[in-house]
């Protein structure tokens, strides 16, 4: 058992794995011919990594469990009080220039390739995913920003958001509307300077009010009157907390007021608000880009946090495996099947079959989750930095692996943690040991960012169709090329998965009826979850080669785990799509 104070970096993250899958299997070294960035090296990287963890493990693993136990409360003066450990590691964090790391040198970025900047930021989502989410909204938002702002947004909130000034937020759910965006009510009347005055009630806001930083930049989805119906007619605003003065000073405070605080399961570090905007008049807001465009701008931020919402599901995962495998180690219990005798010492609980299986499990996962939030940022960056058809393709890919990169970790990684509870027994459920933790602030992630249910049909009704189903033909052919690099038991095992994927996809729109073809969307994007991170460990395994030693024998183990264990489970899930089950359509729900 780790205390709160003292979590040691080998149970926080996997410093060879990363070095593995940055350098042996994805190559971000050969990044280094572009020019966006040249400046950088294999030291450049290993040096934004090291210093990633050291603040991880010094500032940020430190405070987990005393940011859980004390969450944010709103004080006598109608301000949100954390603990001050959270604004100390942020300032840690920012003064290292990681706010910062994957941004444009002009912006004072260091222009980190996308594939460093995440793994780099994994180290933070392990070691205290509550603290870590405020760097994470507001790199999205800033993101989001720079594609679709003008100079004049740029400058006055993204530079800040960038120097850690600042902090970011998304607000897109309203109390009544959740993940239904059409039906939001906020609203946006121009007020004739250029301004817009926003009024409505956002919930569920994440980092919505602190005192962290000196002002707070909300994102707002909000309806222009007069605008189309439904999404149509969704704009996007920027709302600061504080206005900012041409200057680049701080003005009056904003009509943007704290309702009340929600308080969570997990993540409990983090602010999470219902906020009113307008409530004296009207918050003065900012047109982002053209009106009744708002979603699809939107859109570039919330397929970015779909991505690092899997990787910091699969991050909360891979920190409890290793908790739990150092426990096995540590924990003797038991002995031996064989062993008849009584006063025979007791042994590791690692040494039993059943503790194991929980173990490979576990690495399975993690290491599959890793590998998948890992694969996506490299696309990203082949988008910003290939050749046109190399970015195309990437563009493609990406599509249809984001809704799996969201969902199949904070789904399975979820698993590890819970394998990771069981491993420790009557201890795991216990606030005395972490694992219980992370089990609780991994909870949240299949809801967050649209519910995997929602990736599902995002998944079966939107991406392996779009343009003639360009991004599924797209992944069968990349998984195709590492299956006739390979050959044997698993390359056998996964060619058919893939050609089942396919069947299976055509029987479903084959038969012309959307409701019948997605009402197992949750099944299918399991199934093709599953057949994905198998491709990722046939992968792995063609990179490793013949390598010897524990760590590559650690691989091949798991990856024997994934193919005879795991992806044999997509049988029946392809049965169930392949018969085009009406059970879900023909429910009588009085019965339930």
């Amino acid at each position: 058992m780790s205390s709160a104070a003292d979590v040691p970096a080998h149970l926080v993250l996997s410093r060879r794995d990363l070095e593995f899958l940055l350098y042996e299997w994805l190559d971000v070294e050969s990044l280094t011919e572009r020019k966006r960035f040249s400046d950088h090296s294999r030291e450049t990287f290993d040096a934004v990594m090291e210093l990633s963890e050291q603040i991880a493990v010094k500032h940020f693993a430190p405070h987990n469990k005393k940011a859980d136990a004390n969450e944010p409360h709103v004080g006598e003066d109608g301000k949100v009080v954390l603990i001050p450990e959270v604004e100390q590691a942020l300032k840690v964090f920012n003064d290292a220039g990681l706010i910062s790391g994957q941004f444009d040198d002009s912006l004072g970025g260091m222009q980190l390739p996308t594939t460093v900047s995440k793994a780099s930021l994994a180290w933070f989502q392990a070691a205290n995913t509550g603290t870590a989410t405020y760097p994470f909204l507001t790199i999205g938002n800033a993101n989001l920003l720079i594609e679709y702002g003008s100079g004049e947004l740029v400058d006055a909130y993204v530079r800040p958001m960038l120097e850690g000034r600042f902090h970011g937020t998304m607000c897109l759910s309203e109390p009544g509307a959740g993940s239904s965006l059409a039906y939001i009510t906020t609203k946006a009347v121009e007020q004739g300077d250029g301004t817009y005055a926003v009024t409505g009630t956002k919930m569920w806001i994440s980092g919505g009010e602190h005192e962290l930083g000196e002002n707070i930049v909300h994102l707002v989805l909000a309806k222009i009157p007069g605008g189309p119906a439904g999404v149509k007619g969704i704009s996007l605003f920027v709302v600061p907390k504080t206005l900012v003065n041409a200057d680049g000073s701080l003005g009056e405070r904003n009509d943007v007021n704290l309702v009340g605080l929600n308080h969570k399961m997990g993540y409990r570090g983090t602010t999470n608000t219902l906020l009113a905007f307008g409530e004296n008049g009207g918050a003065t807001g900012y047109l982002v880009g053209e009106p009744h465009k708002g979603l699809s701008y939107m859109f570039k931020m919330m397929n970015e946090a779909r991505i690092g919402v899997g990787m910091g599901a699969t991050a909360l995962g891979y920190t409890g495996y290793l908790h739990s495998v150092a426990y096995a180690r540590d924990r003797a219990q038991g002995r031996p099947v064989g062993d008849k005798d009584p006063a025979a010492p007791q042994v590791p609980i690692i040494d039993h079959s059943d503790v194991r299986r929980m173990l490979l499990a576990q690495k399975s996962y993690v290491e599959g989750g890793l590998a998948l939030g890992l694969y996506c940022s490299r696309l990203v960056d082949e988008q910003i930095t290939g050749e046109q058809d190399s970015a195309d393709r990437a563009g493609f890919l990406l599509d249809v692996l984001t809704p799996i990169a969201k969902a199949w970790p904070s789904q399975w990684c979820l698993e590890a943690n819970n394998l990771a509870i069981q491993v420790h027994g009557g201890y795991g459920y216990t606030r005395d040991y972490n694992v219980e933790q992370f089990y609780r602030d991994n909870r949240l992630n299949p809801i967050h960012e649209g519910t995997n249910g929602i990736q599902g049909l995002d998944l079966l009704g939107r991406k392996v169709v779009a343009q003639g189903g360009r991004g599924l033909q797209l992944l069968v052919e990349t998984i195709t090329e590492t299956i006739d690099a390979m050959s044997g038991e698993y390359a056998d095992a996964l060619r058919a998965a893939v050609d089942r994927l396919v069947a299976v996809t055509g029987t479903l729109w084959g038969q012309g009826d959307a409701e019948v073809a997605l009402a197992n969307s949750s099944a299918y994007l399991e199934a093709t979850g599953h057949v994905v991170v198998a491709w990722l460990w046939l992968d792995q395994l063609r990179a490793i080669g013949d390598k010897e030693g524990a760590f590559y024998d650690g691989k091949r183990v798991a990856a024997q785990y994934f193919f005879r264990y795991e992806l044999p489970k997509t049988g029946p899930q392809f049965d169930l799509l392949e018969n085009l089950d009406r059970t879900m359509l023909d429910l009588d729900t009085a019965v339930l």
